[in-house]
């Protein structure tokens, strides 16, 4: 993502502050993109009228989308300086239709609000928003209510020891796009590394494991590739957090130091069996920051969704 052309922002019916227009617009402006705002409606009630024909439940569900429509039209032009697109359709799944369009009309990424949730003070994130990070190709930001500051920080989640091929050019794409990102909102990167702690049970089975020579021997590894993969790419090692615990404690943690308005973190794309017994790691990571998320997919990522 070096440029930004199109950007799908998703709107949400169901409450008042469009946050993913808000960012939209604001990225729209730096970036010159054209914005498409998207809405997918559905109301089962309207398959279950029986006694009507085919042709009137049809002219049913045009007219509640021209509804829809025209209330979106009003939500629009309350920003007369840029010019939005707007798309309603009506899907009974509005991920899939989200998807679908992206594919269909090449969009260069998916803006979409998340909810605030007061009481446990924390981001909830809807099932849409997990179909999204899961299965579509392109980049999914998700956005809470609050403005990117000037001189801001943007934290770029990295695995900077995985041999795996795939892995290592995610590393790479996440940090170009976070420095893109950087550029369009004028913030500071940071990069973050979590490694492992000694295993417990390894000291205890083998007497003569030194489980503190283990330890130093692990963290040098992580900041001697944390720090190779930095100055490929022009990041000072100062700006780099290497830090001991799994990544869902490590990266929110450092998210919070930093007070940072977004972390870019690579996701694979897990669905299916393996997704609900195996989980991913990336998916445990987001449900534990409290700051936008940019989720991205490795190069050549299909998502299950495109049709043959």
């Amino acid at each position: 993502m070096n440029t930004l052309k199109r950007i799908l922002a998703v709107i949400d019916p169901t409450v008042d502050s469009q946050h993913g227009l808000s960012r939209s617009i604001d990225l729209a402006k730096k970036s010159g993109a054209v914005i498409t705002a998207f809405m997918s409606i559905y109301d089962f009630s309207y398959e279950m009228t029986t006694m009507l024909s085919g042709d009137e439940r049809e002219a049913m569900r045009n007219a509640v989308v021209k509804d829809r429509q025209a209330w979106l039209d009003e939500i629009l032009a309350q920003y007369p300086d840029i010019k939005i697109q707007n798309k309603v359709v009506w899907h009974n799944r509005s991920y899939e239709a989200i998807i679908d369009t992206v594919i269909s009309e090449q969009f260069d990424i998916v803006i979409k609000g998340t909810h605030k949730h007061d009481t446990l003070k924390s981001v909830i994130f809807t099932p849409t928003d997990w179909h999204l990070i899961r299965k579509c190709p392109a980049p999914v930001l998700l956005v809470k209510e609050h403005a990117w500051p000037e001189n801001g920080n943007i934290l770029a989640a990295v695995n900077a020891i995985s041999e795996n091929e795939q892995h290592l050019a995610l590393n790479n794409r996440i940090i170009k796009d976070a420095q893109f990102l950087c550029e369009l909102a004028n913030a500071k990167l940071s990069l973050v590394n979590a490694y492992p702690a000694t295993p417990v049970n390894i000291a205890i089975e083998i007497p003569e494991f030194n489980p503190s020579v283990y330890n130093e021997s692990v963290k040098k590894h992580h900041i001697e590739s944390t720090h190779a993969l930095a100055s490929k790419h022009n990041i000072s090692h100062q700006a780099c957090a290497i830090e001991e615990g799994l990544p869902e404690d490590v990266i929110p943690d450092v998210a919070a130091r930093l007070n940072s308005e977004l972390v870019v973190i690579g996701t694979v794309g897990r669905t299916g069996l393996s997704a609900a017994l195996v989980g991913n790691t990336a998916e445990h990571v987001i449900d534990s920051l409290d700051c936008d998320v940019l989720a991205l997919k490795p190069d050549g990522y299909v998502s299950p969704l495109t049709k043959n």
